[in-house]
């Protein structure tokens, strides 16, 4: 069974991350989608409301692609998540330039840690290239639309969010 990771903090998932997730499902038996506690980051949403999230998105993605899709919180090194979901593979999308040198030093470090899980590029799709959770938060907050950017669930979740103050 091929198994891989696709690993990220989801602070909202967005439509560029759910292409990938539709992308990188066509190329394996089972993936796994790590979300990143990552506290530095200060994430808006909760843990589990991420989880929720990319679990509500991924039922459909699944269901469509009859690929198994499971969301599975992480806190450790990416290489070791890894080893935790069994993963082959560990998928990364890419926007720009910009995202492959980061890219690049962490596979960089990951084949130094282990070089048996090997790491997969899919480019974002050109209609998606410039969505980033960062800024999708960013409209949000300051009264912008970004229903072209995410799920309408998610979408929903976010304006109610923001609405909290």
């Amino acid at each position: 069974m091929r198994t891989a990771l696709y690993p990220g903090t989801f602070d909202p998932v967005t439509l560029g991350h759910t292409d990938i997730i539709r992308r990188a499902a066509a190329l394996v038996d089972k993936l796994v989608i790590g979300i990143a506690i990552n506290r530095d980051k200060g994430p808006l949403f909760t843990l589990e409301e991420r989880v929720a999230m990319i679990e509500a998105e991924c039922a459909v993605l699944s269901e469509q692609t009859g690929t198994v899709i499971v969301a599975h919180p992480f806190e450790n090194l990416l290489i070791d998540c890894a080893h935790d979901v069994g993963a082959q593979i560990i998928v990364r999308g890419l926007r720009a330039v910009a995202d492959f040198e980061y890219e690049f030093q962490m596979v960089g470090m990951n084949r130094a840690l282990d070089d048996s899980v090997e790491t997969v590029f899919l480019m974002a799709d050109a209609r998606r290239q410039a969505i980033a959770s960062k800024l999708v938060k960013e409209i949000c907050r300051l009264g912008g639309d970004v229903s072209k950017f995410v799920p309408p669930k998610v979408n929903e979740a976010l304006k109610a969010r923001i609405a909290q103050g």
